[in-house]
């Protein structure tokens, strides 16, 4: 039986996995991407003589299908992050803050053990904290019908300080949408994979290098070593449909024909490949309607002395929500400060949204100096809303016409829209296509 031809549509983190595990199987891949690099959305943009990433992102052991892809394209964990069991620091303008960390015991004591010890919580936090985790336990981490996260917070009693330092900032952390908006089945399913099942899958994996160094180079030079092509500069203006199937994607004057055509590309971009009327452009109009999350990275520069203390720090009662420290990096004096969700803060030009970061940090570091150079990276689209009920709303990975796969943190991989979103869908859509390439081989050997 002949290998399946596949064209991807893009070279993000999902196309890429897409193209992993398809090339590692045998088939016949070609990844069309139109920028100059891989990575999609989560790439390295230059800033003064650095490489800083376009958005801190930050992995946790949870995050399996990306690591397991990491380590068949040949990224050395040790080398590529800090591996560190999970602890929270949240400094508040007045207060004590909250500082939660988690003992080397097994899952789910570890999280007990840290919540029952957490520091700057008064013992009735510690309480209703450990009481809604005990109860979330008990249901499976299952909700009879989806809600917001504020209604399963105020449902459960959660008190405001609680909501404040704790879950809320996780909340926007994991699905870049408030509480009153953000699905709560979705945001529990976060912490019960990420917390509840292995004390492993709690640990902050810190990277070492660009984001770019971690996955998408090596993704590209594994599927040209398994007898792919990875085409940079290369923009697809439109899918190629015959009959009611996908056969291939136009570049430029170009044809490539394909057995089956993955899209891998934002829910936006798909009504500019699809064809004027029919299934795809249907879908296509349907996901360009969901409303989008905005992200914004503050990168400050100060002097190289200046250290946050540690990795990553909480931010509470200002614009900024966490803060990097970029030592591990080489980029000693660099702090990336992160602003999920919208907010007032979108309405601030870059210099004045530098400025008001630049003060919050000042407030709580009143003797570092003032900074130097800044960088303001704005993805006004960065993910989906992670709504009330949107796991109903989203696609799998066969689209609507024979031959068509989408890929993409938006499908529906039961995850929020992040990297381990993105490489799931990936990796998802590979399998299904390699399943029907199986089944349709010797039915297409007899017809030929």
């Amino acid at each position: 039986m002949s290998p399946p031809r596949v064209a991807v549509v893009g070279g993000g983190w999902a196309g890429l996995a897409a193209a992993v595990e398809l090339a590692y199987a045998g088939a016949e891949v070609t990844v069309l991407e139109a920028a100059k690099q891989v990575g999609g959305r989560a790439r390295r943009v230059p800033f003064a003589e650095l490489c800083v990433d376009n958005g801190q992102h930050l992995m946790i052991g949870a995050y399996r299908e990306t690591l397991r892809l990491m380590r068949l394209v040949g990224v050395k964990e040790a080398s590529t992050f800090a591996r560190a069991p999970l602890e929270l620091r949240v400094r508040e303008p007045e207060g004590p803050g909250l500082h939660l960390a988690a003992p080397r015991l097994p899952a789910p004591l570890h999280l007990v053990a840290a919540l029952a010890r957490a520091r700057g919580l008064s013992l009735g936090e510690r309480w209703h904290a450990l009481r809604l985790c005990l109860q979330l336990a008990r249901s499976g981490f299952q909700l009879p019908r989806d809600e917001s996260v504020a209604e399963l917070l105020a449902r459960h009693r959660q008190p405001h300080r609680l909501r404040e330092l704790l879950w809320e900032p996780l909340c926007l952390a994991t699905l870049n949408t408030h509480a009153e908006h953000a699905s709560a089945q979705v945001f529990l399913r976060v912490l019960h994979e990420g917390l509840a099942r292995r004390r492993s899958d709690s640990d902050l994996l810190y990277h070492r290098t660009d984001l770019g160094e971690a996955f998408p180079v090596h993704a590209r030079d594994f599927i040209e070593r398994y007898g792919g092509s990875v085409r940079l500069g290369q923009r697809v203006s439109g899918v190629v449909a015959r009959g009611d199937a996908l056969r291939g994607v136009r570049v430029g004057n170009e044809t490539l024909d394909a057995d089956h055509v993955v899209l891998a590309v934002p829910p936006y971009a798909l009504q500019h490949l699809a064809p004027e009327a029919g299934p795809l452009q249907k879908l296509a109009r349907e996901l360009a309607n969901w409303p989008h999350e905005p992200i914004c990275t503050v990168y400050l520069r100060y002097p190289e002395e200046v250290t946050l203390g540690r990795p990553m720090l909480g931010l509470s009662g200002g614009i900024g929500q966490w803060a990097f420290d970029r030592a591990l990096y080489g980029q000693e004096g660099l702090i990336a400060v992160v602003v999920s969700g919208n907010g007032p803060h979108l309405a601030l030009d870059n210099a004045r949204l530098a400025a008001e970061v630049g003060a919050q940090l000042a407030r709580l570091h009143p003797a570092w100096p003032a900074p130097g150079e800044h960088l303001v990276i704005r993805e006004k689209r960065a993910t989906f809303r992670c709504s009330v009920d949107i796991d109903r709303r989203r696609p799998g990975p066969q689209g609507p016409l024979a031959g068509c796969w989408l890929a993409g943190d938006y499908t529906a991989t039961r995850y929020p829209a992040t990297l381990e979103g993105a490489v799931a869908s990936g990796v998802q859509c590979a399998r299904a296509i390699l399943t029907t390439a199986r089944a349709e081989g010797p039915a297409r050997e007899a017809h030929t």
